[in-house]
């Protein structure tokens, strides 16, 4: 097994240079959910070139793929995600969990006879909204898959060690208010202003976030509330999200923040409709024996891998994967950056050399989990019957 580390170790190394050439590309140029066009072919080109046999537009997204090889009977996924932030570009580090994912798949690919798996990189668009991975799952991009892995970058600080490290499950919403228009001057009487019914529902969650638990989450802001100042406002819309680390937490408070925007609605005799606005995020279950193998690799690197108490906040579309399928996500620690993600500042971290540097160690680590997983008789026995499969729906079951 020695043998093989150091194999996968060269290969990762072998295929450096052009792995971030392309994390670089993909961060100069920022794409959006369902938007990365560049950022997908960018990875799937690469793939190509290393031998996969490339699938583009996978479950009918444009911007995902599969690049598979191999034939054996353990399927194991590497997830690669691209999708960049609104103004703020790759201020999640998409671009490293690209090269991560694409250079362990690199470095495996010589390997996969000798390990008896079929490995799949799939391109997983639309993470920080939308879904993706979500929408690939309920399409059959996922069917057969025994394990997924993938690796996150996040500030400097956090422990390599993601056993019982989590992540929230989380809903996003629309909510809509309708009035009626009126002339603010000469008729403001024979108005119903949406735009007060937004802002009682915006002071009714703000009350609301004193008598909910600390690791609770809901955000929200007002996308619509008038056009102009002598118009009694008829349509309002406020958008908003909720988050907890069980599912039965999370439905407790969306019911709750429901009743926020009911209540607004009643008192200003406007007309209210909820809608989700993207599938819901599921909370995050990280597999022990890839997390046992994975901090095993990092400690190797020398990194922190002390136990961590679960993340205080984030959501991740991975977090379905994992419900159904063994599942890593493990958080990558990139170091000096003392900023949150999610800002212009982590955007910079994300293309330093300190964060390729560690995004190959991550790549290496990532290779390393797969090729001891298959190689450990118990747990490749448990991947294999873990495998998952689709329950068909009515309408597929009567076909």
């Amino acid at each position: 097994m020695a043998s093989l580390r150091t194999a996968l170790a060269e290969g990762v190394k072998e295929w450096k240079s052009q792995v971030q050439a392309m994390a670089h590309d993909i961060h100069s140029n920022p794409e959006v959910a369902f938007e990365e066009v560049r950022s997908s072919e960018a990875a799937a080109a690469l793939l190509a070139q290393g031998g996969f046999t490339v699938e583009r537009g996978t479950g009918g997204l444009p911007t995902a793929f599969t690049a598979t090889v191999g034939s054996g009977d353990l399927k194991v996924a590497l997830c690669v995600e691209y999708d960049a932030l609104p103004d703020i570009g790759h201020a999640c580090g998409h671009n490293l969990v690209a090269g991560a994912s694409v250079a362990a798949a690199l470095a495996l690919r010589p390997y996969v006879d000798e390990l008896g798996i079929t490995l799949k990189a799939i391109g997983t668009p639309a993470e920080e909204s939308g879904g993706g991975k979500v929408l690939l799952l309920e399409r059959g991009a996922f069917d057969g898959i025994g394990l997924a892995l993938m690796a996150h970058p996040v500030q400097d600080g956090l422990t390599y060690n993601p056993a019982g490290t989590s992540a929230q499950a989380m809903g996003r919403y629309k909510a809509t208010f309708i009035g009626k228009a009126a002339h603010a001057a000469a008729a403001p009487h024979l108005g119903i202003n949406a735009a007060d019914a937004a802002v009682l529902s915006q002071v009714a969650v703000g009350l609301l976030r004193q008598q909910i638990p600390g690791d609770h989450r809901i955000a929200l802001f007002v996308a619509e509330a008038g056009h102009a100042t002598n118009i009694i406002p008829e349509r309002a819309v406020v958008e908003f999200e909720c988050r907890a680390f069980t599912l039965r937490e999370y439905e407790a408070l969306l019911e709750r923040v429901r009743g926020c925007f009911e209540g607004a609605a009643l008192a200003t005799g406007t007309t209210l409709t909820i809608e989700a606005t993207e599938p819901a995020y599921e909370p995050l279950m990280q597999d022990n024996a890839l997390a046992a193998h994975w901090t095993d690799a990092m400690y190797r690197f020398g990194k922190d891998t002390t136990s961590s108490a679960r993340m205080s906040g984030g959501s991740t579309d991975m977090g379905n994967i994992s419900q159904v399928i063994p599942t890593l996500h493990p958080w990558l620690s990139i170091p000096g950056a003392n900023v949150p993600i999610h800002s212009h500042g982590f955007a910079a971290f994300a293309d330093s050399p300190e964060a390729y540097s560690v995004m190959f160690e991550a790549a290496t680590a990532l290779a390393w989990t797969i090729a001891d997983s298959a190689t450990t008789p118990n747990e490749r026995e448990r991947f294999i019957k873990s495998a998952y499969h689709r329950q068909a729906s009515t309408r597929e079951r009567m076909s």
